[in-house]
């Protein structure tokens, strides 16, 4: 398994590793741990928290040392000999930086540590986040700075259950289900009251007969309140992940870039798995 995990030396990052580290503790994995010298911010907007850290005068130099010295603490802490960890300097923009490693070092999966929201910064999980989501086809590991690891038991997958589930879907959820030996649940995103028409019926069939040898449940969410209502959801069936199809952008955007009610916590506190096709 090949991992990357784009830092800034902050102490979300580190969280963000350590949870990798405890996600993928039974299997051999590549951690590939990436630094970049510029932001992807844009010249209208403040520079976003996750390169907070990087100063004007960092070097390449800095930058590996402080690679070199989060490569040594995370070996101290991996409980498998079988997790390897690479440091990589890039001088460009995130999403070019990523795209280019997922390339060469045919990346498995992204992971990446956000900052949550607060009264003062409502970017949410930020434009870099959304970027890599939206531009990068590679399943992303959201992991939020309140996360932290324990047995995951459920993970919950959104859908409306109008798009075809195509292999790399399928598998990537398959994929997590089985390494954390995990009970599917399934929350469909409905309009009020609405029912399933042809499609949306042969869709979730289909994903009952492929989850047929795991354990899984369907269950359903009127869209007046998603965002409360995931959290009730989350709550009451005690779920530890979420996993969404990137190209359902109405979904994953609401629950992760524009939600309004700050009560609503969830996203800190349970990380997501963004699926692309």
């Amino acid at each position: 398994m090949n991992v990357l995990i784009p830092t800034d030396f902050s102490e979300n990052s580190h969280n963000a590793i350590r949870y990798a580290l405890d996600y993928f503790a039974d299997i051999p994995v590549n951690f590939y741990l990436l630094h970049t010298a510029r932001n992807q911010a844009s010249h209208n907007e403040e520079p976003e928290l996750f390169f907070e850290t990087t100063t004007k005068n960092n070097t390449i130099q800095g930058s590996m040392a402080g690679l070199t010295e989060e490569i040594k603490t995370f070996k101290l802490l991996a409980k498998n000999t079988g997790h390897q960890f690479f440091a990589i300097y890039e001088k460009a923009l995130l999403v070019e930086a990523i795209r280019k490693q997922v390339a060469e070092k045919e990346i498995d999966y992204i992971l990446m540590g956000t900052k949550g929201a607060s009264k003062e910064n409502r970017h949410e999980i930020g434009s870099n986040t959304s970027e890599v989501i939206t531009k990068v086809k590679c399943p992303i590991f959201v992991i939020p700075e309140n996360a932290r690891f324990k047995n995951i038991t459920n993970i919950s997958f959104l859908t409306d259950y109008n798009c075809i589930y195509r292999n790399k879907v399928i598998s990537g959820l398959s994929e997590a289900l089985k390494l954390q030996k995990a009970a599917l649940r399934v929350l469909h995103i409905r309009s009020q009251n609405a029912m399933l028409n042809a499609a949306q019926t042969d869709n979730k069939g289909f994903l009952h007969y492929f989850f047929k040898d795991i354990k899984h449940s369907f269950h359903f969410l009127d869209n007046k309140n998603i965002e409360a209502g995931v959290q009730d959801f989350v709550e009451t069936w005690e779920i530890d992940m979420i996993a969404v199809v990137a190209k359902n952008l109405n979904l994953t955007q609401r629950l992760l870039f524009k939600r309004i009610n700050l009560a609503i916590s969830y996203p800190y506190e349970v990380p997501f798995l963004i699926l692309h096709e």
